[in-house]
């Protein structure tokens, strides 16, 4: 089943069930979705696996940078209605890896492409982030690259 079909669902459930909170999280997954079939420079029937997690991503990015903000401005209802809908969103994508064998990936990258200082990091992330897409955060990616690089 797709992600678009599973979130439709789950807007009815949430409707039915009258949780305004997780109904606003899965909007935005949907209106998301909607913007990258729709869009000007696209022509998806359905949008591609890859670009869907790549949505949930920045989703996830978005809800906790601004949940940020918030804790750093006091206001703990907007941080937890943030932190909230980050939750719900991460609860589409695949299991998360642990930081071990996002690390055990990146190093059998570095040993195939013979990568020995920071000048190949480019080449390095490329493929980490191709290999692990919806698996881990690319932060997390580019950390372990740039320690093992160092």
């Amino acid at each position: 089943m797709s992600l678009e079909v599973t979130i439709n669902s789950d807007i009815k459930a949430a409707m039915i069930a009258k949780d305004k909170r997780k109904l606003e999280a899965l909007r935005a997954i949907k209106a998301a979705l909607l913007l990258i079939k729709t869009g000007k420079d696209t022509q998806f029937a359905e949008v591609p696996k890859e670009l869907e997690l790549k949505t949930l991503q920045k989703l996830i990015k978005q809800r906790k940078e601004s949940a940020a903000l918030y804790k750093e401005q006091n206001r703990a209802e907007q941080y937890e209605e943030e932190m909230y809908q980050a939750e719900i969103i991460e609860a589409y994508l695949p299991e998360q890896m642990s930081e071990e064998d996002v690390e055990k990936v990146v190093v059998d990258i570095i040993a195939a492409t013979g990568a020995s200082s920071m000048k190949d990091m480019g080449r390095v992330m490329g493929m980490a982030a191709k290999q692990l897409a919806g698996k881990t955060d690319n932060s997390l990616i580019s950390k372990i690259v740039k320690e093992r690089l160092a």
